[in-house]
């Protein structure tokens, strides 16, 4: 009997686009068993895994597949090198590869103006790294718990809230309601404001004025410790009205309660979960930023993509009308974010 996961689904030119010269309809089968098209307009034949994370690889790609996909749900790296026999190197560049793949998903697909919010929660976190600490932020749309962006910078400063800030604001294309939920960082209110206005354009030399957005509002959760003992929690409006603002909770929440950070640290729990190196104690230190950032953008886009929400009985993209239907990690492998190729038809 063969695995599931190493059934090979038959070819769809429908979807593909040629990678050399981009046509999108000609595209014909030209070997069942090599899986390759060909394109009729220029002639070229390429592989199915062209231009994507799982081209020219020297394993089986069910191996890749299973790899990618327990390390994507925070199996150590240990246990899968004694479990498959594979180096430690080998699986750090397929998981390099996965989580650039990722982030360009993330870029064309999630942050690309479809995105309707209402409710978006933000909150950081720091990583012990070989080299010291940096700082992780995150992001999430709270109705349909989409995981929207991360950033990662080695100081927990303007700049890091502001590149974090500029990305949820590309999720969304038109003006719309939004509240904002954060902790008690300055930096916020002042990267919110600056992306989410609208440009008055009076005929004056100059820059034009800045209105913020009429339906933006944010609040705060400031929580008070003494040494690790929880104190006390304040919440503040900090911009907009309080009748709106409790509107938008019970629209955007699943009960209804007070101004709070939960859903954003739920998500930090999950990738606290998923990250090895997110775990509060633990001897898996990130070894560079940027495999701590592939490994970011790869669980956060299988968590969107690929993994049904308890409470919604479905993904995070499919609660976002970003797709239809749950897509599994090889669907995900062989997306090409830079292609014409409709999400419901990837395979």
């Amino acid at each position: 009997m063969t695995l599931k996961f190493m059934e090979q689904p038959p070819l769809k030119p429908e979807w593909m686009t040629c990678p050399d010269c981009g046509e999108d309809k000609r595209i014909g089968v030209h070997s069942p068993q090599e899986r390759r098209y060909i394109c009729h307009a220029c002639g070229r034949t390429f592989a199915e895994t062209k231009g994507t994370p799982l081209y020219a690889l020297k394993h089986p790609l069910w191996l890749v597949i299973v790899v990618l996909t327990l390390l994507a749900h925070g199996c150590p790296v240990q246990a899968l090198v004694a479990a498959f026999f594979l180096d430690e190197r080998t699986m750090a560049d397929w998981q390099k590869k996965a989580g650039q793949h990722g982030q360009h998903i993330q870029d064309q697909v999630v942050c690309n103006g479809q995105v309707e919010w209402g409710q978006v929660q933000a909150d950081e976190l720091y990583v012990k790294c070989q080299g010291g600490r940096v700082w992780m932020a995150t992001a999430i749309s709270v109705f349909s718990r989409l995981f929207l962006r991360g950033e990662v910078a080695p100081q927990r400063d303007t700049r890091l809230i502001e590149r974090l800030i500029s990305k949820v604001r590309a999720a969304a294309g038109a003006v719309q309601s939004v509240l904002f939920a954060i902790d008690g960082f300055a930096a916020y209110p002042k990267a919110i404001l600056k992306f989410f206005h609208t440009p008055l354009h009076t005929g004056k030399p100059g820059r034009p004025r800045h209105i913020p957005w009429p339906d933006l509002h944010i609040v705060q959760v400031v929580k008070r410790y003494s040494g690790k003992k929880l104190c006390s929690i304040e919440r503040r409006l900090i911009y907009g009205g309080k009748e709106r603002v409790e509107e938008l909770i019970a629209l955007s929440q699943t009960w209804v309660g007070l101004i709070n950070t939960a859903y954003i640290e739920r998500l930090n729990g999950t990738f606290r979960g998923r990250l090895p190196s997110l775990a509060r104690r633990t001897r898996n230190l990130a070894r560079t930023t940027e495999r701590l950032i592939a490994e970011m953008f790869w669980s956060g886009v299988v968590y969107n993509f690929c993994t049904v929400h308890r409470s919604l009985g479905a993904t995070p993209a499919m609660a976002a009308d970003l797709t239809d239907h749950v897509w599994s990690v090889r669907e995900l492998l062989l997306f090409r974010p830079s292609s014409t190729q409709p999400l419901h038809a990837v395979l």
